[in-house]
């Protein structure tokens, strides 16, 4: 049990660490407020699991419904997933990125997620309706034995790999002269289309590139899961997403990863913890979750808006009122 326990918080980590970097790029880093994410990480879930399943006249499937079931093999389930949620984010964006302002376009996602949600959980032909799909295999099912304790120590191994090659591109982006002009279009969108800078683009660079990495979270959750249903995506979980990027600091993606542990992670931890103390109405800490999530957001960015760990602003020797990442644009349209 301790053992199940202790793989069970560490893949949920992972997830979230994942999740938060992702969101991070898009929100932390260029100014995206995606509150269609959690959509994002769903699409790559259901696609790792048609990948992976065999087609629903399979004796052990038949009591449910959905399209495909290919039984491809560990990775591609993952990979699957991944080039799916970077897939979606391509016509999205286009609608919603091209001629909607920031404020509109924030309302236009979270509108999205809603009926995203609404259409997979009512069209059960597609994916199974509200039922959701069920006995999703595990990675590396029938080479070796899913059931032991080993096993989640393997799972825990491949989900921190995951983990490693997400940090390594996304610290990339970050420190690249991409990641300065990405800054720069947050700063003053404006001042940066006046400097040559195509910020369409660069925000639909950002959210495909988000949109694969949510979709890699989700192939991995329900690999461990081995369930997915549209209860497990209402739009409220891209909000503790968003909590998690603002307390840890936002645009910084060591922050992004203290976030995910403390909210994601430690927070909801707790309060799961406190509801099997039977403390109060069964609905009450639940409830009380949410709130305190409310709390915690409008606290830091009332108090501490940069987060526990804010986002590194680097200038140039003898211009401290200037940020590098505008000078740098200025430096390359200059040249």
């Amino acid at each position: 049990m301790n053992t199940y326990y202790a793989a069970n918080l560490l893949i949920f980590a992972g997830v979230d660490i994942i999740a938060c970097l992702a969101l991070n790029l898009q929100f932390g880093v260029s100014g995206v407020v995606n509150f269609s994410f959690i959509v994002f990480q769903a699409a790559g879930a259901y696609a790792a699991a048609l990948l992976s399943m065999p087609p629903d006249t399979a004796p052990d499937y038949s009591f449910q419904i959905y399209v495909g079931g290919y039984q491809l093999p560990f990775p591609l389930p993952w990979i699957g997933g991944a080039i799916v949620g970077g897939l979606l984010a391509l016509p999205l964006g286009l609608v919603v990125l091209r001629r909607l302002r920031a404020d509109y376009q924030a309302i236009a996602l979270l509108v999205t997620s809603i009926i995203a949600n609404t259409v997979i959980n009512n069209a059960r032909p597609l994916l199974n309706g509200a039922a959701g799909l069920a006995l999703v295999p595990q990675p590396l099912d029938g080479l070796v034995n899913t059931s032991t304790n080993s096993y989640q120590y393997l799972y825990v191994g491949l989900t921190a790999v995951s983990v490693a090659v997400v940090w390594f591109v996304a610290a990339r982006i970050v420190n690249s002269p991409y990641g300065r002009t990405l800054r720069a279009m947050r700063e003053n969108e404006l001042a940066a289309s006046a400097l040559g800078k195509n910020p369409t683009a660069l925000k639909m660079t950002i959210f495909v590139v988000g949109g694969a990495i949510a979709g890699l979270s989700g192939a991995i959750l329900v690999g461990f899961l081995q369930v997915w249903a549209p209860s497990t995506w209402l739009y409220p979980e891209t909000i503790i997403l968003f909590a998690a990027v603002i307390v840890g600091g936002r645009g910084n993606n060591v922050g992004a990863i203290l976030g995910a542990l403390l909210v994601p992670v430690g927070f909801e931890e707790v309060t799961r913890l406190l509801g099997r103390m039977n403390i109060g109405p069964p609905n009450l800490i639940p409830a009380l979750e949410w709130v305190c999530i409310g709390l915690l957001i409008l606290g830091f960015l009332w108090f501490r808006p940069k987060g526990v760990v804010p986002e590194q602003r680097r200038v140039f020797p003898g211009a401290p009122a200037v940020e590098e990442e505008t000078r740098w644009v200025v430096g390359k349209r200059a040249h």
